[in-house]
């Protein structure tokens, strides 16, 4: 009778019932373990270091919010981090990271670096050659010129304005620069106005203002119907144009380099408009290509006729098939205009010549010539191009996607192919916003390895269940305090979709290191970002950036270099009260926390928002509010 029992369905059912209550009886023995280890701990001494700060939730999951007021706002208040009980991980999770001390209190640097830029250094830079301007890339410190203090904030230094105030004023003790408000009076660039600068949108070829100026171009190409969505201006200034472009639904990549225009990116950063230090010089830019849907250059003193047109070529590289490139500027209207540029019509004719011929060997059309503009469009794909008499010369063997310090070459980069002239190279686009959720060519493509059409609806609802969560845990999210975000590991650019409802734009950063170069989708989503290595500088001023979010990033990076030079990087460029959101395993949080623990951070690590059984931690941090000293002049 025992062995007929045996065999029978019944005792299996009985098994797997047995096993199924063991389960929840130890799930619910670790919460009620938690509970009463919380109480324990209320009796007894406050932990001695923050990184013994662990706030609990997963068992009550009661979604209480952490304490927050901070961001934007311009009155200088601050994000509070509070704790409801506490879990001291430090003896428990001991892991060798790649990092210079066990604990170190971080001094504040002398007050000369309070606008360093590591890797555009002007002083380094002139050690560097001239030509092509390659002084002007580039070029990091070695690892014994690497600085093991905090960049101070000027004496003055307050909250930036909120958006879209911002987009209109700043505050002058926080970039403490009238340069351009001198040499560019004319233009209406910048103004002064008592304590804060305010920009009226002016630009040198734009004298009504960007908003008219944008209306202008929008007279010859269709800006409002969605199709175009992401840009670049090249040679940027304040970045009025990418400024008046949002209220379009269009964001713009802006960049310039550190040069005699002082701080003009930095401004742009300040009026929470998206920019980058940068130049075209013998590099490719960072970005990957079919980007832009739109390119524009307006008096940005580029050479496009030089170097066998090597610059336009770099602007076909970036541009997505059917996108356009704007001009205007020298040599554009030289009849009109060679007088006030000093130049001989001679040679401004010679050179829009020049231009033309570049455009024609590109294959791209000229759409229009109309007052101070003219445009051009890129094809949508190269089968007439290959057709056609005068042979381009594209790329035999190259990987249109590496830009992280790859040369810049004179052959055009080639487009996907195609079954029929009238198909769009690596696949048509939908319009802006639907773009955002719609699967990339690139993954319909099965271009980028192991990134699926499901991976990628996975993907989009894990970030939309993160915000969520983020909501509740930083009540300044949803309150606009926060504007400029920076995703230090974007992979498919799901935080910057699932923030889409919020006044803020995300620089998506792209790891060189990565083995799956996710970038290009990234722009097909409508979005823009960069490639970086994280063991060097980010192209940026200090304090420009608000949020910043850093998921995997130091599991990437422990092996290849000291991360705490990564996280003095992050204290760079987050402006003081700032907030970082890291996203790791517990053992790598843990010694993230010790170094930013002596960086003047306020911090604690939180459960993962699926409760505390996923070995993947949150670390919230915000930087408190200090500043430097600047040294009186002795008479």
């Amino acid at each position: 009778m025992g062995k007929e029992y045996n065999g029978s369905p019944k005792l299996h059912q009985l098994e797997s019932k047995r096993k199924r209550l063991t389960w929840i009886l130890a799930v619910s023995g670790l919460c009620i373990f938690s509970y009463l280890l919380g109480a324990w701990r209320t009796t007894t001494p406050t932990p001695s270091t923050q990184s013994e700060v662990y706030n609990r939730v997963g068992c009550e999951d009661d979604g209480s919010p952490l304490a927050t007021s901070g961001g934007r706002a311009g009155d200088g208040s601050s994000v509070e981090l509070t704790s409801s009980s506490a879990l001291d991980f430090e003896s428990h999770h001991r892991l060798v990271v790649n990092s210079s001390e066990e604990f170190q209190q971080f001094p504040p640097c002398d007050f000369a670096y309070s606008e360093y830029t590591p890797c555009q250094d002007p002083n380094r830079g002139r050690k560097f050659d001239r030509k092509m301007l390659k002084y002007r890339e580039r070029h990091c410190p070695a690892k014994e010129e690497l600085l093991r203090c905090l960049i101070p904030a000027p004496p003055n230094y307050k909250t930036p304005f909120k958006w879209p105030q911002s987009r209109d004023y700043a505050w002058y003790g926080n970039i403490p620069h009238k340069e351009l408000s001198i040499e560019k009076a004319v233009q209406n660039w910048i103004q002064v106005e008592g304590d804060r600068f305010r920009f009226p949108g002016g630009g040198t070829m734009f004298p009504r203002g960007a908003d008219a100026y944008i209306d202008d171009i929008a007279d010859l190409i269709p800006l409002t119907s969605g199709t175009i969505r992401t840009a670049i201006d090249t040679g940027c200034g304040v970045a009025s144009w990418g400024a008046y472009l949002l209220k379009r639904d269009i964001i713009a990549m802006s960049f310039a380099p550190r040069d005699t225009h002082e701080a003009q990116v930095w401004f742009a950063l300040e009026r929470g408009v998206p920019a980058m230090i940068g130049i075209m010089a013998s590099k490719r830019l960072p970005y990957p290509s079919r980007a832009f849907d739109m390119a524009h250059c307006s008096r940005c003193l580029i050479p496009w006729n030089q170097y066998d047109g090597m610059y336009l070529t770099e602007v076909d590289r970036v541009l997505r098939p059917g996108g356009y490139w704007i001009l205007s500027g020298p040599p554009i209207r030289w009849k009109k205009y060679w007088r006030g540029w000093e130049r001989t019509q001679e040679d401004l004719k010679q050179e829009q010549d020049a231009i033309e011929d570049v455009a024609k060997h590109l294959c791209w059309k000229k759409v229009i010539e109309k007052g101070d503009l003219a445009i051009w469009q890129k094809p949508i794909n190269h089968i007439e191009c290959v057709q056609s008499s005068h042979t381009p010369n594209i790329c035999k063997s190259d990987d249109a996607d590496a830009a992280w310090y790859n040369d810049m070459k004179s052959c055009i980069t080639p487009l996907p192919e195609v079954g029929s002239s009238d198909e769009v190279a690596g696949g048509a686009l939908e319009k802006w916003p639907d773009r955002a959720f719609a699967i990339p060519p690139r993954i319909n493509s099965g271009s980028i390895p192991g990134i699926t059409v499901e991976k990628f609806r996975e993907d989009n609802e894990m970030w939309k269940d993160r915000v969520t969560h983020y909501k509740r845990i930083i009540s300044a999210l949803q309150q606009g305090h926060y504007r400029n975000v920076m995703d230090m590991n974007a992979y498919l650019g799901g935080f910057a979709a699932a923030l889409l409802k919020y006044p803020v734009w995300v620089m998506n950063v792209v790891p060189a290191s990565s083995d799956r170069n996710t970038l290009g989708l990234i722009y097909e989503r409508g979005f823009i970002g960069t490639y970086h290595d994280w063991c060097e500088a980010f192209s940026t001023y200090p304090r420009t950036y608000d949020l910043i979010h850093a998921g995997g990033v130091f599991s990437l990076y422990q092996d290849r270099c000291d991360i705490t030079y990564i996280l003095l990087e992050m204290d760079r460029i987050l402006r003081p009260e700032g907030t970082v959101i890291f996203r790791d395993v517990v053992e790598v949080l843990v010694k993230v926390k010790s170094i930013t623990d002596g960086m003047r951070w306020k911090s604690q690590i939180m459960d993962h928002e699926s409760g505390p059984f996923n070995p993947e931690k949150i670390l919230l941090a915000v930087k408190s509010y200090w500043t430097g000293e600047a040294k009186q002049e002795q008479n």
